[in-house]
């Protein structure tokens, strides 16, 4: 699958290097009247440093929508990913204590493909947001949460975007991936430690409570 030219628009460097096109961005979009909003999904966009910012840039009305995993299942499943696509040669922990030897090599530039560890630490991303954004255009959700009353999660995204909620949802999931094995205790607890103060901070930062994910 091909990705659309929108999506990475805002962590491509290369365009961000010159003068920006943001024509590509509004190609084969065909709003009807009365429609109230288009959007694009491209994960790494907190992730990626300058991109929330570049979002400002070009529309600071944008209302942003985040989903938070709990960060050690994230990190697990991103491994998972590049195992099954034959990318990832090291198992789960070589991997992750090689992350700050391969980030090394990109610098200046964050890792893409293999910061399985470095994407879970969600309160600095979180908090580059706000930096750029009014919290009342920001709707951070928590994964499990979504997982568990899905439907209500939407109408509170609808709500957010001020557009009338669905009568009906049928869910379709996409881009399901075998997983390997599952994450061992072992693996998790050592996972936990790195992210400890993080998700305390992202209590703070977000009034939630993270108990399930110091559950290990």
């Amino acid at each position: 699958m091909i990705d659309h030219p929108r999506r990475h628009f805002f962590d491509d460097e290369q365009r961000f290097a010159g003068n920006v096109n943001y024509d590509i961005l509004h190609e084969g979009i065909r709003l009807k009247r009365n429609s109230l909003i288009t959007g694009s999904c491209t994960p790494i966009y907190t992730y990626w440093k300058p991109a929330i910012e570049r979002i400002r840039n070009y529309h600071s009305d944008i209302k942003l929508i985040v989903l938070l995993r709990n960060p050690m299942d994230r990190a697990f499943s991103h491994w998972n990913m590049y195992r099954e696509r034959s990318q990832e040669e090291l198992g789960f922990l070589e991997a992750i204590a090689a992350e700050k030897t391969r980030a090394r090599s990109v610098a200046p530039l964050q890792l893409r493909r293999t910061s399985y560890l470095d994407r879970g630490f969600y309160s600095e991303q979180i908090e580059r947001v706000f930096r750029f954004f009014p919290r009342e255009q920001v709707h951070v959700i928590k994964f499990d949460d979504f997982r568990r009353r899905t439907l209500e999660v939407l109408d509170e995204v609808f709500g957010f975007l001020r557009v009338k909620p669905l009568v009906r949802v049928k869910n379709r999931e996409q881009n399901r991936i075998a997983y390997e094995r599952k994450i061992s205790s072992e693996e998790r607890r050592q996972i936990y430690e790195f992210y400890r103060e993080d998700i305390a901070r992202l209590e703070s930062l977000l009034g939630w409570d993270c108990s399930e994910w110091k559950e290990i």
